[in-house]
């Protein structure tokens, strides 16, 4: 009996022990989402469509108006922002801001993205859409246009209202969203840092996000606590070429959330890996211009194409076939322009946008007969 017990003893010891991901991963959290980032394949969920406070992860969406606005020139990192008396009197978290005070744009999103600072979110919404109730309107529409559900907010920075709510499977959305801008990792990434460099008020600033600094790849991205929340955490981690996002809602303890959350993460890059059929930005394909100020153009994506399989499946190589629609002048780099699908033995997987890399206009009237006569003395129309 004595052997039996410790073979069975060894066999534990030497055989690892697998998580039942349905049950085990999130036993005190209210819900939560894992997602593979270039797929948005959910590799675990609890109670994910479940409305919900979020506290502070609200303001993922105030990032990504923001970054947009900073991408389409109507706002830059450099330019000073003049801090109203309403976003100076923003309870909560903060990086007290003084009224009539003026902060650089990038400063103010360090403030967001590090602090979770109410007063810097206060201040961007105003200097974009002039008011914060207009700004939340702003916010309102971008959850419609990425198609969630169960997302609507009252307020621009996650405090405690009445109708203002989110879901764990929105959020993870949210967060893949945001992931599109690449400078929110520069921020978010960063476990301390200063605002109001070279002046008697320079504030440090100490990442709520400890995973950044503890959690090996993690680089972002949001954190949240009100009393109806609980601790909330939206987490993304890089290794060996896979990006995981992992929301966490709900928990009574700051200290439980991060272990949680951790232990989401570490199922996800145990089980799961990523074969990178594509990059974002790869040349796919060089299509012909009838009448344009270019006779060729190249076509490429603006994201991975990526396919999420288990560890233990063999890589496979995949077949790429695009589909190009009716090219009509002028053309925009970044404009798109057909599909690429991916197939596996003749089955598609995977279908991205099909795009131009740069402009393409149409030829005048003069030039379009000058070209036509070169080419007749050329001999390429007879």
């Amino acid at each position: 009996m004595k052997k039996i017990i410790i073979i069975l003893l060894i066999g534990i010891l030497l055989f690892p022990i697998y998580v039942n991901a349905d049950e085990d991963l999130l036993t005190n959290a209210r819900s939560g989402v894992l997602m593979e980032a270039s797929t948005g394949e959910i590799l675990y969920e609890k109670n994910k469509n479940d409305k919900v406070a979020v506290a502070s992860m609200t303001k993922m969406v105030a990032q990504i108006i923001i970054l947009e606005n900073i991408e389409n020139g109507n706002l830059s990192w450099d330019e000073k922002i003049k801090v109203s008396s309403n976003a100076s009197g923003m309870g909560g978290s903060q990086i007290w801001l003084q009224t009539g005070e003026e902060m650089s744009v990038r400063d103010l999103m360090k403030g967001i993205t590090m602090a979770s600072a109410n007063d810097a979110t206060v201040a961007l919404a105003e200097r974009i859409a002039g008011t914060e109730t207009a700004f939340v309107k702003q916010m309102n529409d971008k959850v419609k246009e990425l198609g969630l559900k169960n997302t609507n907010f009252v307020n621009s920075t996650g405090l405690d209202e009445d109708n203002h709510y989110s879901s764990a499977y929105d959020m993870a959305i949210i967060a893949k969203e945001l992931l599109k801008h690449d400078e929110i990792l520069e921020i978010s990434g960063v476990y301390e840092d200063y605002i109001r460099q070279d002046t008697p008020n320079k504030y440090w600033l100490v990442n709520t996000n400890k995973l950044v600094r503890f959690y090996e790849g993690a680089d972002g991205l949001k954190t949240g606590f009100t009393d109806n929340a609980g601790y909330c955490m939206a987490v993304t981690a890089k290794r060996d070429g896979m990006r995981l996002i992992a929301i966490v809602l709900g928990e009574a303890k700051g200290s439980v959330r991060n272990e949680e959350t951790q232990q989401l993460l570490d199922y996800g890059f145990n089980i799961y890996k990523v074969d990178l059929v594509k990059e974002k930005g790869d040349i796919i394909t060089t299509i012909d211009i009838d009448k344009g100020t270019k006779d060729q153009v190249n076509t490429t994506i603006n994201e991975d194409i990526s396919v999420l399989k288990k560890k233990s499946e063999i890589s496979k190589t995949y077949d790429i076939e695009t589909e190009i629609n009716d090219i009509k002048l002028p053309l925009k780099k970044g404009d798109i322009i057909g599909k690429v699908l991916v197939k596996d033995n003749g089955k598609m997987i995977k279908e991205v946008d099909l795009i131009v890399d740069e402009d393409v206009f149409k030829l005048g009237y003069f030039k379009t007969l000058l070209n036509t006569l070169r080419n007749i003395l050329t001999g390429d129309i007879i």
